[in-house]
Parts: C-alpha cells; sequence; structure tokens
C-alpha cells in the first residue's frame, strides 16, 4: 500500500518512472530508519523512514530530481554528492571520461566541473596525475570539494573559481570539459526536472549552443601541452559545429565519439606535437 500509494502519486505528477522512483526513494528512506528509528520491516516502516519517505515522494511529484532528494548520484566507479548548485552526473558524461582515460597525461584541467565528477574520476583513476579544475559557481565549487575529499583525489586537486580560462594558470596534457550546451530556442522543451531544478548556468550560453566550445577553442592553446588532448561533451546534433571548431583551432585527430544510446556525445582533438 505504502509504495502503490506512491507510485500512483508520481503516475499522475507525470514523472517518467514512478515505480522505479519510488522503489528507490522508498529504499533511501528505509535506510535512514534503519540507522536513526527504531526496528522495522518493509511492509511495516518506522516512523522515521514513513516521515522520509512521505516528504520525498512530496518532492519527486514537484519533479525535484531523484539525486537532489537523496543528495547522492553514482557516476563511473562512485557515489557523487548533488545539489541544486550542479549539474546532475549523467550516464552519458562517462563517455568523456572514458576517451580520456585512453589517452596519457599527468596533469588534466577540467572546465565547469560542477559536481567534480570527470576530473574526480579521472584522478581516481590515474593516482599519478594531478589536476585543476575550475567553475563559475562558488556553490558548485563547494559540492566539488566535498566530493574531492570524499573520494580521496583533494590533495591532487586545484578548485579554483573562474570564467572559463581566466584564472588558469600552467599547462595540461589532458584538457576536458562539458559546458552548457542547450541553445536558447531548446528551453523550453526541457522536462521539469531539468528546467526547473538545475542551474541554468549549466544548461544553456543563452545563444546557440556553441558559445561555449567558441571560448574554449579560442584559448586552450596557451594551456595545453605539445601533444595533448582537448575532449569535450556535446549534444547530439553539434558534432560538426564543435569539430569545425576544433580544426579552425589547430587541432589534428579530430574524432567524435558516441555514447551508450549511439548518440554523438563527444568530441576529441590533439594538439600537433
Amino acid at each position: 500500500m505504502i509504495l502503490s500509494d506512491a507510485v500512483a502519486r508520481l503516475t499522475k505528477a507525470g514523472v517518467a518512472d514512478p515505480r522505479g522512483d519510488a522503489r528507490r526513494l522508498f529504499d533511501w528512506a528505509y535506510a535512514l530508519g534503519q540507522a536513526a528509528g527504531p526496528s522495522q520491516d518493509r511492509d511495516a516502516p518506522n516512523a522515521v523512514t514513513q516521515a522520509a519517505f512521505d516528504d520525498a515522494i512530496a518532492r519527486r511529484a514537484d519533479r525535484q530530481p531523484v539525486s537532489q532528494i537523496t543528495g547522492r548520484r553514482a557516476f563511473w566507479r562512485h557515489d557523487f554528492d548533488v545539489t541544486p548548485d550542479v549539474l546532475d552526473p549523467r550516464p552519458d558524461t562517462e563517455t568523456l571520461v572514458e576517451q580520456a582515460l585512453a589517452v596519457p597525461f599527468d596533469r588534466v584541467l577540467d572546465l565547469g566541473t560542477g559536481t567534480g565528477c570527470i576530473v574526480i574520476s579521472l584522478l581516481a583513476d590515474r593516482i599519478t596525475a594531478t589536476g585543476m579544475a575550475v567553475d563559475a559557481s562558488d556553490a558548485a565549487l563547494t559540492v566539488a570539494r566535498g566530493n574531492a575529499d570524499r573520494i580521496g583525489v583533494a590533495d591532487r586537486l586545484d578548485l579554483r573559481l573562474s570564467d572559463w580560462f581566466t584564472h588558469v594558470t600552467g599547462q595540461f596534457d589532458l584538457i576536458v570539459s562539458n559546458p552548457p550546451y542547450i541553445a536558447l530556442e531548446e528551453m523550453p522543451g526541457l522536462a521539469p526536472e531539468v528546467a526547473r531544478w538545475e542551474p541554468r548556468l549549466a544548461l544553456t550560453d543563452e545563444g546557440d549552443g556553441l558559445g561555449a566550445y567558441r571560448i574554449i577553442a579560442g584559448h586552450v592553446m596557451a594551456h595545453l601541452t605539445p601533444g595533448g588532448w582537448l575532449m569535450v561533451e556535446i549534444g547530439p546534433t553539434q558534432a560538426a559545429g564543435v569539430a569545425d571548431l576544433f580544426r579552425a583551432a589547430g587541432f589534428d585527430t579530430v574524432q567524435v565519439h558516441r555514447d551508450i544510446d549511439q548518440r554523438d556525445r563527444v568530441v576529441t582533438g590533439q594538439r600537433p606535437a
């Protein structure tokens, strides 16, 4: 009855996966009840579980993402803290991590880091590497800093408040970014979970969706070592435009890589040695 009522409420609210979300939120609430409340079972949850679940379902019915309600999102090999101040890490972005780990690097820069999921995943897998990550949002950097501490890479990651390259110093073997790429005209078509609950700064450049790539391509060579790599996530219709920007900036070996759903997702380019 507890789950069926929740599923009905989420269905009425237009949630895409009401049954799956209800189960995930119940499991999360049940764990809270196990840790902080009296004995319970799944058919008779205690008051702590019931209160947490009721609140979670109300928030999900308001179309708040599950990750913001539970405060965590699984990405690559770790769980990352998530708040409304950062973009929710998505499985598609793991394509960028996969491509980055396929090339050698000792020093990595992440532009617009958000949760830090990209650079932290890279540093956690490449244990001898160091990195810098920047974001224009101080609140986002607070989230990234907490994730870096918890996952154990904080001593190898320099986090800075910066609008793209403004406060970036030094050179890097690898530069990565998942910049805002949604065109302004596409914003009204976004799901409420994205449009209402995720930071607009991380979603759109308020233009054609290519503004961030133009900035990155225009300044990247000053911070990329010869033979180094630039890798960016893109929207699935932007491959040709971003690849052209890479080539115009002087990159060799420009390639487009597809995500798990076979959509164009990552553009990579290598600076000539």
